[in-house]
């Protein structure tokens, strides 16, 4: 029925006129293909949904490589007031910050192909990987919860980071949390989970510069031919278990109030009620974990790349930047005219500043933001980068990778996992996966044409295409 009120109003851009009990219109970013095929699941009726919330400023959005989520679609984005709005804890999702990292190496592809089966095991043997894998640390909670306090500045300190690492992290690492908000059961899940890739769509690749479209790839340090680790994960049970607790004790508050809820899954707070500023720093707290996580797997694989070709290659992997998918922050944006303080959510979704916010770091702030966008692992993953028109359609947001277009467990019945990684090794592409099982999960037909979803979001001039990558290698949990 949704599809009914939607027209096309420009390049790469759609809009669901506003109707039922919907506050705001929403905008679709996509081309008539992607928006075509979001009829086959409960998508839009969820972006439907969220744009019925109280309080929602100017538009609910929905990137191309949206797919069907909890309550709140992946790939949406939606802004409140950050005094009178509400928080939705399904409008960051239960992998709170999972993210992408993207360093670069001085190798060559072909100093890479060299000794690429010994920096995959090397890599491998370094890495934990897989379902509730528990890390090489062993922190107790009073030193968990100095992590989460602390952000990157702990590994720092540890000696897990460089200091010119802070500078390319959104947030710089790290957000005010509070470790007395989150709870003891998700203290226990993640304290041995520090530095671990986890399972899933999470993976490491090693990826070459296949082409250069853009000039600000100077800026960024790309050189085509030039090898980059890519590195996918985020809070593993740690955010999970805050995202689980606060769902549930969300609820019986809500129903109290009673407040309106377009869908159970949807349920939010008021900002201004203490159990929501609980949450928002228990949020905190798991985005943290998520920074010091991807930051412990950096160290992890600099170390394996100086024990497989030297330690002047791993003393040169710099970091191009690290992104947040999954999470709320308080930022400041145009409405009707007026510069307004609100809370953006953004559920696989990346934030994609332009040129001159002062949100980003010094060395970017004259180019725009970087956006890392992954592919699946047999297919390109891209660099882009934040452009103006971005603040003023989706709250200076883009899309977060190729999005599924079918469920793990259709893939499971569809393909075989290491029939697809001998596919892939015949295209030049090494997968080392944790199991056969995850490999069929992960299977690249089972994602959206990352190279559309790319186009899409050009298309539509929120972000432009800076550099396309493509897989050497593939590390799969």
């Amino acid at each position: 029925m949704e599809f009914s009120y939607i027209e096309k109003i420009g390049n790469g851009l759609f809009k669901m006129k506003k109707h039922d009990k919907m506050n705001v219109d929403a905008l679709i970013v996509g081309t008539q293909r992607i928006v075509d095929s979001l009829r086959k699941d409960k998508t839009l009726w969820q972006l439907k949904n969220v744009a019925s919330l109280p309080g929602i400023v100017k538009n609910a959005v929905l990137m191309p490589d949206a797919h069907e989520g909890y309550g709140f679609p992946i790939g949406g984005v939606a802004a409140f007031d950050a005094k009178d709005g509400i928080v939705s804890p399904g409008g960051i999702g239960y992998d709170i910050n999972c993210g992408v990292r993207l360093l670069l190496t001085p190798l060559s592809k072909e100093e890479l192909m060299d000794k690429r089966n010994e920096i995959v095991e090397e890599l491998f043997k370094n890495i934990p990987t897989g379902v509730g894998e528990e890390g090489k640390l062993r922190l107790s909670v009073d030193e968990l919860e100095e992590v989460v306090s602390s952000g990157i500045d702990w590994a720092i300190e540890k000696g897990y980071a460089w200091k010119e690492d802070k500078e390319r992290i959104e947030e710089y690492g790290r957000m005010k949390a509070d470790a007395s908000k989150v709870s003891s059961r998700a203290k226990q899940r993640g304290k041995g989970q520090l530095g671990t890739l986890g399972a899933g769509n999470h993976f490491l690749e090693v990826q070459v510069i296949e082409k250069i479209f853009d000039e600000r790839a100077g800026a960024f340090g790309l050189e085509k031919g030039k090898v980059v680790v890519m590195i996918h994960t985020g809070s593993r049970g740690f955010g999970h278990q805050i995202a689980s607790d606060y769902v549930r004790e969300f609820m019986p508050i809500a129903r109290k109030l009673n407040l309106y809820m377009p869908d159970p899954e949807l349920v939010y707070l008021p900002l201004k009620h203490e159990k929501a500023q609980d949450y928002l720093k228990a949020m905190a707290s798991a985005v943290n974990f998520a920074f010091v996580n991807r930051q412990m797997i950096t160290y992890w694989a600099r170390e394996s790349f100086s024990r497989v070709f030297g330690s002047s290659v791993g003393d040169e992997m710099h970091l191009v930047y690290d992104v947040a998918h999954n999470i709320a922050k308080i930022e400041e944006h145009e409405v009707n005219g007026k510069k307004r303080k609100l809370i953006v959510h953004r559920k696989g979704a990346t934030r994609a500043f332009p040129a001159g916010r002062e949100e980003l770091p010094s060395l970017y702030r004259h180019v725009g933001q970087p956006v890392l966008i992954p592919g699946s692992m047999g297919t390109a993953s891209y660099v882009l980068v934040g452009m103006p028109k971005g603040l003023n359609v989706s709250f200076g947001t883009t899309c977060h990778g190729a999005g599924r277009v079918m469920s793990r467990r259709a893939a499971i019945r569809s393909f075989r996992g290491e029939v697809l990684v001998k596919q892939l090794k015949e295209k030049g592409i090494l997968v080392k996966p944790k199991t056969w099982r995850v490999a069929a999960e992960e299977a690249p037909q089972a994602y959206k044409d990352v190279d559309e979803v790319a186009k899409s979001v050009e298309l539509a001039g929120i972000s432009r295409i800076v550099a396309r990558l493509k897989p050497l290698a593939v590390i799969k949990g």
